[in-house]
């Protein structure tokens, strides 16, 4: 029988991590040579990603090529459908509508009111990250917006004590978009993964054929630059 790990992450904590890529296989190259991730068939066009045997991210094959190429983060939920009407209501849109994948869990894509995307996921299976906040795997997502308090309000309602209250993981933040990207670039959620070495990290994307899009920066969390892989999905590397 098929342990149903529910209870793994809270509701509102980040979860899970994937990518959708139009070449599976060079992804598989680039991030298996920078983060020392290993693979395996998964569900349907999805390869998952291993660090030290343990899930971290997913890769997707693009079925669609008007799809962005791009890193998604999903939120934990133990009823992606009464999230999705929640995010609705308080000012979000429902993307997609929440679908089972498989086994593994039920899966929902909305946006915030300023249209940054997010996933959802109520787990089955697939409890989400079983290794986190190591070098190679996720350590944060930051939510680069418009207008912060406005998301703070947004996010508040439906994640609160996740995000804000006194347990709250450092998982996730937010900062204005101006912050750190030029100012007519969309809201939008950075995916971080953690590295031991920065400056040796930034090398490797480039020898990979990957692109420095803003050289590492200090923040509170610790020191931080923006990438993006050889097939343009942008994520940032986190040394603390």
């Amino acid at each position: 029988m098929a342990e149903n790990r529910a209870s793994l992450y809270a509701e509102g904590v980040p979860c899970w991590v994937d990518v959708q890529l139009p070449d599976v296989e060079a992804g598989k190259r680039f991030y298996g040579e920078l983060f020392g991730w290993t693979f395996e068939d998964w569900f349907g066009p999805f390869t998952r990603a291993l660090k030290g045997g343990e899930p971290v991210a997913a890769l997707i094959r693009k079925v669609d090529g008007r799809m962005p190429t791009v890193w998604t983060v999903y939120f934990a939920t133990p009823d992606a459908g009464a999230l999705a009407r929640r995010v609705r209501e308080a000012g979000g849109q429902v993307v997609s509508a929440p679908v089972p994948a498989g086994e593994l869990g039920v899966t929902a894509l909305v946006t915030d009111p300023e249209g940054a995307v997010f996933a959802l996921w109520q787990p089955g299976e697939h409890p989400g990250f079983r290794a986190r906040h190591e070098p190679g795997t996720f350590a944060r997502v930051q939510l680069y917006a418009r207008d912060t308090e406005a998301v703070d309000g947004f996010y508040g309602a439906l994640f609160q004590e996740a995000l804000f209250g006194p347990d709250a993981e450092p998982d996730f933040g937010r900062a204005p978009v101006s912050d750190v990207f030029p100012a007519e670039m969309p809201p939008h959620f950075l995916v971080h993964f953690a590295v031991e070495d920065l400056p040796a990290a930034l090398e490797e994307v480039t020898r990979l054929g990957g692109r420095v899009q803003v050289p590492p920066f200090g923040t509170s969390y610790g020191a931080v630059a923006v990438v993006s892989d050889d097939q343009g999905a942008s994520f940032a590397l986190l040394h603390r």
